[in-house]
C-alpha cells in the first residue's frame, strides 16, 4: 500500500495513490538482501508479521535484540516506518494528563462498520490506564454552501 510503482501497476488511480502516500507509512518486505540496511535503521522502524494484524508478534525496532532479529529474518515480516501515536490532553481526576490516541476503522465488505478510538499510556493500548479506554469518535463534515451564498459585500 506504500509502493507507488506496485500501486500503479495494479491500476490504482493517481489521486488514490496520493492519498495512500500521505496516510500509509512506508513499508517494505524484510528479506536477507535488506537485512543489513534494516538492522542499521531499526530504531526508525516497526516490524510486523506480513500476514497478521494488531500487535501480534510486532516489534519496535529500538527494542529489538539480536535473537528477536534472527526470528524476524526467518519469518515473513515487513518493516514499516515508525509513526508516533497522536496524543490528547484529557482531564483525569481534576488534572490534565497526556494520553496516546489510537483510532481504528472496523470494516466488512468494503464498508466501515464502526469507528473506535482508544486512549492509553505506555507501549500498547489497554483498559487499565486511568482516564483511558474507549473514546467517542466524531465525524466532521464541511458545511454545504450554495454557490451564490458567499458573495462579497
Amino acid at each position: 500500500m506504500s509502493d507507488e510503482a506496485s500501486l500503479a501497476a495494479l491500476g490504482v488511480s493517481e489521486p488514490a495513490r496520493a492519498v495512500l502516500a500521505r496516510g500509509v507509512p512506508r513499508t517494505v518486505q524484510v528479506s536477507p538482501e535488506r537485512a543489513a540496511d534494516l538492522w542499521e535503521r531499526r530504531r526508525t522502524l516497526f516490524f510486523k508479521p506480513a500476514a497478521s494484524y494488531g500487535s501480534k508478534a510486532a516489534y519496535r525496532g529500538d527494542k529489538l535484540t539480536r535473537r528477536v532479529w534472527q526470528d524476524i529474518l526467518a519469518g515473513d515480516y515487513v518493516a514499516q516506518a515508525l509513526v508516533p501515536p497522536s496524543e490528547r490532553v484529557v482531564n483525569v481526576d481534576g488534572g490534565e494528563t497526556d494520553l496516546k490516541l489510537d483510532v481504528r476503522a472496523y470494516a466488512y465488505g468494503g464498508q466501515i462498520q464502526l469507528l473506535a478510538a482508544r486512549l492509553y499510556q505506555g507501549q500498547t493500548t489497554n483498559f487499565r490506564t486511568s482516564g483511558g479506554g474507549f473514546a467517542p469518535v466524531f465525524l466532521v463534515r464541511e458545511p454545504q454552501v450554495s454557490p451564490g451564498a458567499c458573495r462579497p459585500a
